[in-house]
């Protein structure tokens, strides 16, 4: 059974969406609801979803924050371990969230949620809980989303331009455009340029909200790459995704989660 949580501040808007997906989905399990961001992603831990609906504006964390930290969750990419899940996001204001959105890069529901509207968004994601980890699924690249979103509602906050980092016994500072790639681990933050190797104690989620996502995929939890830097993509004998980098013989895997943005590879 599919499995979903919702998160609104608004108690009403909670049970409206509610009876309305019993309606248009009535297989639908609803896990649990979150009043706010931080909730819904203690709720996510808990219960690992399939769905989550978000409100974006919520007191606190607000829905594109609680999404951002939905998306550094560990997931298990084998057979049988908790994929991810899928994000839709709950709005009032149409005037910048309907452009990002028809893009397909995800969906979103306008409040109050109608039945015509909801049930073009269960067929959405029906076709992409069905399409997990294949080479038809649609091309997610939910930071650049969340950076247009967050753009649009004016809490956008600037690029970074440079990396301060430590090389060696030295701080350099290194212009991002220069980074090929980002690698983080418990502690540091790998930075990679073609000549240097550098440590930052700034983990990838914070990268994500600082750098341009149209410059920087996402391609693992804990991996970015600069779209430039990117001589290839193959498979290995387990059928993963491998980005091959220019001018660097490292070799980046691509968990199941972020496979879209390479379609028909």
């Amino acid at each position: 059974m599919t499995r979903a949580v919702i998160a609104d501040d608004e108690r009403l808007m909670r049970d409206q969406l509610r009876a309305r997906l019993a309606e248009v989905w009535p297989e639908l399990e609803i896990a649990a609801e979150a009043k706010n961001g931080l909730e819904a992603l203690q709720l996510v831990e808990q219960h690992h979803p399939d769905v989550v609906f978000l409100d974006i504006r919520m007191p606190g964390r607000t829905g594109l924050e609680a999404a951002r930290d939905i998306l550094q969750l560990p997931v298990d990419d084998e057979a049988g371990g908790w994929p991810g899940c899928e994000i839709v996001f709950i709005t009032a204001y149409d005037e910048y969230a309907v452009q990002a959105f028809e893009q397909g890069a995800a969906d979103y529901v306008l409040k109050p949620a109608e039945r015509e509207r909801l049930a073009q968004t269960v067929a959405r994601l029906k076709r992409r809980l069905a399409a997990r980890g294949s080479t038809e699924g649609v091309a997610v690249n939910l930071p650049l989303l969340l950076q247009k979103l967050a753009a649009g509602t004016g809490s956008a906050p600037p690029r970074l331009k440079w990396i301060q980092a430590s090389v060696g016994p030295a701080i350099q500072m290194i212009p991002v455009e220069e980074v090929l790639f980002f690698i983080s681990d418990e502690k540091y933050t790998r930075v990679q340029t073609a000549t240097v190797e550098a440590l930052i104690r700034k983990p990838i989620k914070e990268l994500l909200e600082e750098l341009d996502a149209e410059q920087f995929w996402q391609i693992h939890r804990s991996t970015l790459v600069n779209v430039k830097a990117i001589a290839g993509v193959t498979r290995d004998l387990r059928g993963r995704q491998i980005v091959s980098v220019k001018g660097h013989p490292q070799k980046l895997e691509v968990s199941r989660s972020f496979a879209g943005l390479f379609k028909g590879m």
